[in-house]
């Protein structure tokens, strides 16, 4: 049996809570961390469907990416997260921006890792990782292959024929990123979301941009996260999250 201050610890050797941005919330924001922890659920957002799953597999303690607590709580009702938790007595570990910043370990790496991106390194000050694929191919072979990767219904993606071999990445939201993707010669940048005024400055400065969804393009840390922490921590049952999805459907 494990103390949940004994698994922030852990935390702190790859994606330490100082390492997150000014704006950012991480951290045991729900619970204490001398409670003991045999069962923990690993997920990208902490959602009522989040909940009961911990539940029934009997979990004290779930780490997700979102924050489950970010703006100031004006109130607590009773059917919000938090409220939910702390009726449950489960704890709650968010680690956001400390794990995408992670070189070691974290969320752009896992992502890049699974596109076939290699060599990276992140940009210093940004949240952009900039590696290379192993040979070159079209910014619709790479599409396909990150469509496959992360298991998305659809994504949206531009200049079909360029050819790519340097890629920038930001998991989430990073469409603001595009500018600094040129700078460091990507040829293209691989993101969550990006905005139409961002597309087209994209289009504009020669970046191709594939835009794979938030939610896919960060939930790719759960499970390689699940794995990292019951290797560390045999004594405890670790379980990525099934419920945890963000309801698109594409027609």
């Amino acid at each position: 049996m494990k103390k949940i201050k004994d698994i922030c610890a852990f935390v702190e050797g790859f994606a330490p809570l100082g390492s997150a941005m000014d704006f950012d919330n991480v951290g045991l924001l729900v619970g204490d961390g001398e409670s003991d922890a045999t069962r923990v659920l690993v997920a990208l957002d902490i959602t009522p469907e989040v909940i009961i799953e911990a539940e029934d597999f009997g979990a004290q303690l779930i780490i997700s990416h979102h924050p489950v607590i970010f703006d100031p709580l004006r109130s607590i009702a009773p059917d919000s997260v938090v409220y939910k938790l702390i009726e449950r007595r489960i704890s709650a570990l968010c680690l956001h921006t400390n794990l995408d910043l992670s070189p070691i370990f974290g969320v752009n790496t896992c992502l890049a890792d699974a596109v076939g991106v290699r060599n990276y390194s992140f940009v210093e000050g940004e949240c952009l990782l900039i590696g290379e694929l192993e040979k070159e191919i079209s910014c619709r072979e790479f599409a396909e292959t990150v469509k496959a990767a992360l298991g998305c219904g659809g994504l949206r993606f531009t200049n079909p024929e360029k050819r790519v071999k340097k890629v920038a990445i930001c998991s989430g939201s990073g469409g603001d990123l595009v500018f600094s993707a040129k700078e460091n010669s990507a040829d293209v940048l691989l993101t969550g979301e990006i905005k139409h005024h961002e597309i087209l400055d994209a289009n504009r400065i020669g970046t191709a941009v594939v835009e794979a969804g938030h939610f896919h393009t960060e939930n790719i840390v759960v499970a390689p996260f699940a794995k990292k922490l019951a290797e560390a921590f045999p004594e405890l049952s670790v379980m990525a999250s099934e419920k945890c999805t963000d309801g698109i459907h594409f027609i």
